[in-house]
């Protein structure tokens, strides 16, 4: 698990020690001090003999996106035309502000990322009038495709602080009335959606893969992240078997995103 540390920049050289010893992420704080989120591979003592210091000062790191992104605090990104910002930020037009909160989706994990991108070249497309976003986390699929043009969409998660998060994100964007959140998965909404996002894990989406075609109308786009590249395959041949067929595959770090499209 990785930890924080906190220590003076006594001759300047602070930020290339810690890179050099493997820090996750450094940041120059107010006065000039360092603070940096060090794996546990590396101990605090370490650290400070390569800081020429006694001692550094040291406290839990906060993972984000169920721990698979470490961070000293929310920072902005960009993904193609999105912008994805802290709370805090001020207010743009084309940006996705989100609180800091436990649910998934930061936008800086990979198969976030890939997602976003998925949906701005499927918005270009569909023009959908609606998303269902399943497993919608924070929201930030969900509210990047309202931001895109996208009139509505609904969210549906099993994870009710999940939902309560999303809700504070769609609160924080002005999109509360074009959001409609449930409780539950793919079945809990009836009807034929035109783009339907899924970012959850391999498993879940061959277990759910039935369900989630059922959601899909006529020429219906469905995107599909969480994929780690060596189960692409596996995934894929769930979907293909039930109709679907392969529109383009997106990839990032070991993970992909898979868009498929309805053949009805």
């Amino acid at each position: 698990m990785p930890y924080r540390i906190d220590a003076p920049d006594l001759d300047g050289r602070a930020l290339d020690c810690l890179v050099a010893l493997g820090a996750i992420d450094v940041d120059v704080m107010p006065g000039g001090a360092i603070a940096a989120l060090m794996p546990d591979a590396v101990s605090a003592a370490q650290v400070a003999s390569a800081l020429g210091v006694s001692s550094v000062a040291v406290s839990p790191a906060a993972g984000r996106d169920g721990d698979s992104v470490w961070i000293l605090g929310p920072r902005a990104t960009r993904v193609g035309r999105l912008r994805i910002v802290p709370a805090g930020s001020d207010p743009d037009a084309t940006a996705v502000r989100l609180v800091d909160g436990p649910a998934f989706g930061t936008g800086l994990h990979p198969t976030t990322a890939l997602c976003l991108l998925a949906i701005q070249e499927a918005v270009e497309v569909l023009h959908p009038a609606a998303v269902l976003d399943v497993g919608t986390g924070s929201g930030v699929l969900a509210l990047a495709a309202l931001a895109l043009g996208v009139p509505r969409a609904v969210g549906v998660d099993l994870d009710k602080r999940a939902l309560s998060v999303a809700k504070e994100n769609a609160r924080l964007n002005g999109m509360a009335r074009r959001l409609r959140l449930v409780c539950g998965g793919p079945e809990s909404v009836a009807g034929a959606w035109p783009l339907v996002l899924a970012n959850v894990l391999a498993a879940p989406l061959i277990e759910m893969a039935s369900v989630l075609v059922k959601r899909l109308g006529h020429r219906a786009q469905l995107v599909l992240s969480g994929v780690g590249a060596s189960v692409e395959d596996d995934v894929a041949r769930a979907y293909v078997r039930l109709g679907l067929r392969r529109l383009r595959v997106l990839s990032r770090d070991g993970w992909v995103a898979l868009v498929l499209e309805a053949s009805w």
